[in-house]
């Protein structure tokens, strides 16, 4: 066992934050990595030490894991968490991290590995007796066309090395298919570097549900599961746990599908099997599996009274989970919304600018996940979220109403925001009633192109 004492933290903005206040209370010293945009941020001033690692593009600083390695040997570090996105799911960090005797507060490369590669990821699942949407890899263009009647319309077009909604297309007809394919070709090439491409059926009424598990590499235990339906072009906007409307049996059935996954890789650390339920078949699906902590993983920590930070830092040292399944229970509702830096209005493009005002409401059953305050510089080379406002109930209905109350008295100034958005989605009447499908946003949307 490898008692963490300086974590080297290898990310930016709010989770930056959210891993230095695990620290903090776990006595461990942090050093940030942070580019030369990122020297004045609150993540910055509020580590122990933060080293400049490079330019603003993530591409020169971030996204190097050479020079992170050598940052964290060079601050004398023990471990490097990585947070989410950027590096966290290259297997490249780990495996040096591993050559150089430095703890990486995550899965194995070849755990990453194994989960990174959708079609690897697939084969696993299927050998675990998971569930999957029928689909295979496409081989050559002359064959997708045999691939896709196999299969039935309406096929989605998915990268093999892909995530986040890149590198996917759908098509309705044969007639789409080439075009859809090369589409799907070029993006996953040039987003992945990796050309590979596979068709699965397209669920007309599909929602996204996942569950969060936790390993030592010898046991698995599942944290319950999440609904993160609200999505925008495959990009989650609201998260919420549990899932609500979802039958018992499918829910069960589900968090044990999660765990079994998980289990045949010997996976150790935080990690979420992602899944899509088919409304109409009344089936679930392995999506794909998240070998990182998630953006939405406080609505779990929520209901769980668990920090994931701590459990992750515990069991990279090489602490067992004293954890027994049975004695895990899940308390009340909660539900988490994104507020980014975009304007709503112009197809939510990303806005960077200078914040000028930043006040978050204060309500009971509310956690803010931030990094922002007034005169914060938000930079255009990054991600545009601006924080996380996370709220908990008794039950999803006292969960609403304190997200909307804390909503409506925030305010953030400089650069337009979703804001208003998220407080009309909290008022849509599909969406109280709970279990909508991730065709709801664009339904929304079509209704009011402007925005709701």
């Amino acid at each position: 066992m490898t008692a963490i004492m300086r974590l080297f933290i290898a990310n930016r903005g709010e989770i930056a934050v959210r891993i230095i206040g695990t620290c903090r209370g776990l006595g461990i010293e942090t050093v940030l990595a942070c580019s030369t945009v990122d020297r004045d941020m609150l993540p910055a001033r509020l580590a122990d030490r933060a080293i400049c690692i490079g330019p603003g593009p993530s591409s020169d600083s971030y996204l190097r894991a050479g020079t992170i390695v050598q940052a964290a040997l060079g601050t004398g570090c023990d471990a490097i968490h990585p947070g989410y996105g950027f590096l966290s799911e290259n297997p490249v960090l780990p495996r040096l991290a591993r050559e150089h005797g430095i703890v990486f507060v995550g899965p194995t490369a070849e755990q990453i590995e194994a989960v990174g590669d959708k079609l690897a990821a697939r084969r696993h699942a299927e050998a675990a007796g998971v569930p999957v949407l029928p689909g295979a890899a496409v081989r050559d263009i002359a064959g997708v066309a045999r691939l896709a009647a196999e299969i039935g319309f309406p096929v989605l077009v998915k990268a093999a090395g892909g995530g986040g909604g890149r590198g996917m297309s759908r098509a309705d007809h044969a007639g789409d298919l080439a075009a859809m394919v090369s589409l799907a070709i070029a993006e996953a090439s040039a987003a992945f570097g990796d050309p590979r491409v596979y068709l699965e059926r397209f669920v007309t009424s599909g929602r996204h549900v996942e569950v969060q598990i936790i390993g030592d590499g010898d046991v698995v235990l599942q944290l319950g599961d999440r609904d993160c339906s609200v999505q925008r072009r495959y990009q989650k906007l609201i998260e919420e746990a549990p899932a609500p409307d979802l039958p018992d049996a499918m829910r069960t059935a589900m968090l044990s599908a999660a765990v079994r996954f998980a289990r045949a890789l010997a996976y150790r650390g935080v990690g979420t099997v992602e899944f899509l339920v088919d409304v109409d078949r009344d089936a679930f699906y392995f999506l794909e599996m998240n070998a990182r902590i998630q953006v939405e993983h406080p609505v779990t920590e929520a209901v769980t009274g668990l920090d994931l930070v701590a459990l992750q830092l515990a069991v990279a040292s090489g602490e067992k989970l004293t954890m027994i399944q049975d004695g895990l229970a899940m308390s009340g509702h909660a539900i988490e919304c994104r507020l980014n830096a975009e304007d709503v209005r112009q197809d939510f493009r990303p806005a960077p600018g200078r914040l000028s005002r930043v006040e978050f409401g204060t309500v009971e059953g509310i956690r803010i996940d931030t990094f922002i305050e007034p005169g914060t510089m938000i930079p255009p080379y990054y991600d545009s979220l601006l924080a996380k406002v996370i709220a908990h109930g008794a039950t999803r209905g006292e969960a609403i109403g304190r997200l909307r109350s804390a909503l409506s008295a925030t305010a953030i100034e400089g650069v337009p925001t979703n804001l208003a958005f998220h407080l009309a989605v909290l008022s849509e009447p599909d969406f109280i009633r709970g279990g909508v499908d991730t065709g709801f946003l664009a339904r929304l949307m079509a209704r009011a192109p402007a925005g709701p």
